[in-house]
């Protein structure tokens, strides 16, 4: 995590999950000069979260449950967020 938005990110997702593996990846620059970079270095996004609230969930209801955490940060101030969601021992 580095830039603001970044560190928010992992603070929201910390605060929801407790998560017992976090990383939070900016891949913005990899996507320079495509749809929805808009050169603020912030605007794509890799969520690799580790949380025992995951267990027993299915894969779609953790993404659902990632994106409602972070509010209006997936599609309204971030262009893209892959999000990577396990419970321990996945």
């Amino acid at each position: 995590m580095t830039g603001p938005l970044a560190q928010e990110i992992g603070q929201l997702l910390q605060a929801a999950f407790t998560p017992t593996r976090l990383d939070v990846i900016n891949d913005s620059d990899k996507h320079r000069g495509h749809a929805g970079h808009d050169g603020s270095g912030e605007s794509h996004f890799t969520v690799e979260i580790e949380s025992t609230a995951f267990a027993g969930v299915s894969r779609l209801e953790r993404q659902r449950m990632v994106n409602r955490a972070l509010g209006d940060i997936p599609g309204d101030r971030v262009h893209a967020l892959a999000i990577k969601a396990k419970a321990p021992g996945e």
